[in-house]
This record gives C-alpha cells, structure tokens and sequence, in this order.
C-alpha cells in the first residue's frame, strides 16, 4: 500500500453515542484530506454485551444493528446497520478504503443451555487434561430468535465448537477450561500454554464443515452487505494457521480476483512468530508488527538509555517490510487492557514519525492518541493531534523517492526522502532521546532551505552546494524539516 495510512477510528472505552458509524461518514472527507487512505472498522456485528459491547464478544455475524432484541436492542455500539451502510459509502466516496474487523475465533452469549461431555484440561498446559469426561452445561445454542434465519439459516449447536470455559451447572468457576468430547485442539496454532487454540468463550472449530461453510458464506456477504474492501482478522494466533489462507483465497476467487487486503492480528512480540505464520499462509495477509510496538514501549521507558540504533531490530518492517502494518498502540495495549503496553506520551510523537515518514510499512494511526482520555485506572491518555496530522501531510507531501538512514548515533538518528518527479520536494526527519541534537544528512539539494514543519525551530536550515545539511531536534523531540 505505497504511501497508504490506515485509520482506526475506535478505542476499548469509547462511548456508544454519537453513534461511531454517524461520526465517520461526517469526517470521511476531512480524513481523505489529512492523508489517510484506509478506515479499519471495529467489529459491526451484535454481540453478547448489546450497546456495551465492543464487538469482540461476537454474538451474530449476520446482525448488524438490524434486529430488535429484547436483551440486545438494536443497535450495537457503533450503530444501526444504516448508519454502516451510509458511513462506508460516504468513506469510500472520499477515496477511503473500508476494511472490516472479523472475529472467527469465538461466539459469545448463546441462546439456550444444551447438556454434553467433556473434561476438564490445564490452564496453562492444555493438552493436559484434568479428570475424566463428565456432563457439563453450556450456553452452546444460537438459534438468533430476533433474527430467525433471514442472511443465514445456520444455528449453532455444542458440536460447531471444541472448547468453552463456562459450565452452568458450577457458574462460579471462571477459570475452567472444558474441552468438549472427541473434539481436538487445533495444533497450528501457537504454541503458547502447550497449546494456544483456546482463548475465550465457546470456541470454533474451523475444520468442522458446517463452521467453515457458515464463515465462507459470511465472508461473500459482508462484502455484497457493505462492499468492504478488505478485513482485520482477529486473533489468527489461536485458528489453525491454513484457515485463513483458504478463506481469503476462497473470497478472492468468488470476487473474480478481487484484492482484499487483509491483516490478522498475530499478537507476538517474536519476529520469528510472525515470519512462521506468514509463511504457513504463503502470504495471503499481512500482520501486525508487534516486535516494533514493544521496541517502542521500552524505548518510552528506558529514555536516553535506550539505544536508538536498534530501534528495528528484530522487527517485521525490518525484514518483511511489504507485509508488516505498522502501529504505536491500539485498544488492545490500552490501560487497563490485558495486552496493556501504552507507550509513555513523551515518546509517542518519535514512534509515530518513525511509522508514518519512513518508506516501509503500512502504518496504521489509533484514534485514542489524537485526544486526551483519562481511563478507568487514572493513567491519562494525551492528544497528539497536531504532531500526527503534521506527520501526515509530510507524508503525503514528501514521503517519496529514495531513503537515506542516518541511524547511527545512540541517542539521535534521522533520514531523508528524496521525493520523485512527481513529488519534487525533499524531507529530512531527526529525533532524538537525550540532550539537543543534529545530523548531517544528504538531501541532494544544493543550496535549499528547509523549516522545521513541527515549529521545535523558528530558523531555516539551508544545505550546502553538495546538498547536504546539519538538520537539528530538540532533546525528547521530533523535527521534521521540509523542502521550502
């Protein structure tokens, strides 16, 4: 995706109203203008939480805040399902691709209780089992009564899942595994607790016929529902690491070849993780690019400690750069979150420019870093508006051409872009984690000048006849100096 951005538009604590759905096809053109070139949509479907529920507790894949439920309403979180309609195809008029988040993994807040075998297995070995088979009772029935079988006639049952972690017969127990009888865990999956295809609630079996019939169906409909333009996929690390590679092949075969970007969730902070499943998936999709958000975090930590040197090390964007999307932080490592790995604020305008102004990548901005937010914790969230737009537009002013890196100083690094014929302007980047510093660096315009676009500096930097300048930042800070 040269020169694209992805927008993520929603954060864990987000209140339903304004409706997000109404929001977006209201600021769909001012976020075309500012540069970003993708939306990535939070999960549309009901779930289990109604109103509250962020979507990843995904009760019915075929509801789309269409059917009144008297637990549920109608609506979800973000909408009704004509508020999504309108907002993708106002997003798309503006020039935005639409991705959509997917959730397989799980099903959540069944309709009635079926009783059936299983056993119980350990939390953090899982193919250690605890005991004999016995009769447990779980909420395994989705017959969907408030939407019958309009989009899809499929009701779930205990044999579309493996495993679930609440019997009713001990509600008490929250912290039990029960694997269901003569049903496996997926081995291709990550290897995490022995065994990492559980991760909550009544969990799919993707193998299971009638399962990968229902998502394939689901799959071809979203895309005729909303004309989406491609998906986030959940939690890929805990589904069998073909699944996916099969789905979208199957999508993009039915669409006639049919793009559909696609990015899957691998929550690893190990680069070799992610090169095993891209592999597996003879890179059917793209992943997140974990490894680079945990060197960001202990780079907020560490401050001129850190050695800005290694700040790609063992990363995706490193080594695969063409199938990494990039990102600072997400509603997953929020406070609070059971991922939760906030980079410190002083730090997020660097990473930001270290996402958003370089060549490789797919860069992907989180809305919870463009407005001030206290959490549930007290830890407070700061806006970072102005820098990120900033970055933005000298992204889609100047990110082009030739990269030269300067990353070769502890505690103060640069690079320049070199802009192309169609894009003539030069861009030279310099941040740094301790005192005041500046980098010599080639731009390869003699004698031009430059201004510092984030205002750190009021005077120009002006090259020499061989088209090199000392380019300066502040101490902690980010400057980034633009071809006048």
């Amino acid at each position: 995706m040269s020169n694209g951005v992805i927008y993520q538009p929603f954060a864990w604590y987000d209140h339903p109203d304004p409706p997000l759905w109404e929001t977006l096809a209201h600021d769909a053109p001012s976020l075309s203008a500012k540069g970003y070139t993708a939306v990535w949509l939070p999960p549309p479907c009901k779930g289990s939480g109604g109103i509250d529920d962020q979507g990843y507790g995904v009760y019915d894949l075929f509801d789309l805040g269409e059917f009144p439920d008297a637990d549920l309403g109608t609506r979800t979180k973000y909408g009704t399902k004509a508020q999504l309609i309108a907002a993708v195809r106002v997003l798309q008029q503006a020039g935005l691709q639409v991705y959509v988040d997917s959730v397989f993994n799980h099903k959540d807040g069944g309709d009635e209780t079926e009783t059936f075998l299983a056993q119980l297995v350990d939390r953090n070995d899982r193919n250690m089992a605890l005991g004999d088979w016995f009769d447990i009772k779980g909420w395994t029935h989705f017959n969907f009564p408030a939407r019958g079988n309009t989009h899809s006639s499929m009701k779930w049952h205990w044999w579309h899942f493996d495993a679930l972690s609440y019997n009713q017969n001990f509600p008490d127990r929250k912290d039990d595994i029960y694997r269901i009888k003569n049903k496996s865990f997926e081995t291709a999956v990550s290897g995490e607790f022995g065994n990492y295809d559980y991760l909550m609630a009544c969990d799919l079996e993707s193998s299971n016929a009638e399962v990968d019939g229902e998502l394939r169906w689901w799959g071809r409909w979203i895309v005729d529902t909303l004309g989406v333009d491609g998906f986030r996929i959940d939690a890929v690390k805990h589904i069998r690491r073909r699944y996916f590679c099969e789905w979208l092949n199957h999508l993009r075969t039915h669409f006639g070849g049919r793009e559909l970007f696609a990015v899957g969730e691998y929550w690893s902070g190990d680069v070799n993780e992610l090169h095993r499943y891209l592999d597996a998936t003879e890179n059917t999709l793209s992943v997140f690019d974990v490894p680079l958000h945990y060197n960001f975090f202990a780079a907020s930590h560490a401050g001129r400690d850190y050695d800005l040197r290694r700040i790609f090390d063992y990363t995706l964007v490193a080594q695969r750069s063409t199938k990494a999307v990039t990102f600072v932080d997400n509603h997953d490592t929020e406070p609070t979150r059971s991922l939760t790995s906030f980079v410190e604020p002083w730090f997020k305008p660097l990473a930001y420019a270290l996402i958003l102004l370089r060549r490789d990548g797919y860069p992907c901005v989180f809305a919870g870093d463009l407005r001030e937010w206290t959490y549930p914790d007290g830890a407070h969230a700061h806006d970072h508006r102005f820098m990120i737009e900033t970055f933005l537009r000298a992204r889609r002013d100047y990110g082009f051409g030739d990269q030269y890196d300067y990353l070769d100083h502890p505690n103060t690094i640069g690079w320049t872009r070199l802009g192309d014929a169609q894009h003539p302007g030069a861009m030279a980047v310099v941040l740094g984690n301790g005192t005041d510093g500046d980098k010599w660096m080639e731009v390869r315009r003699a004698n031009a000048t430059f201004t510092d676009a984030t205002a750190h500096f009021t005077h120009k930097v002006t090259t020499n006849g061989k088209g090199w300048g000392n380019f300066p930042c502040r101490g902690g800070k980010v400057s980034v100096w633009l071809q006048d």
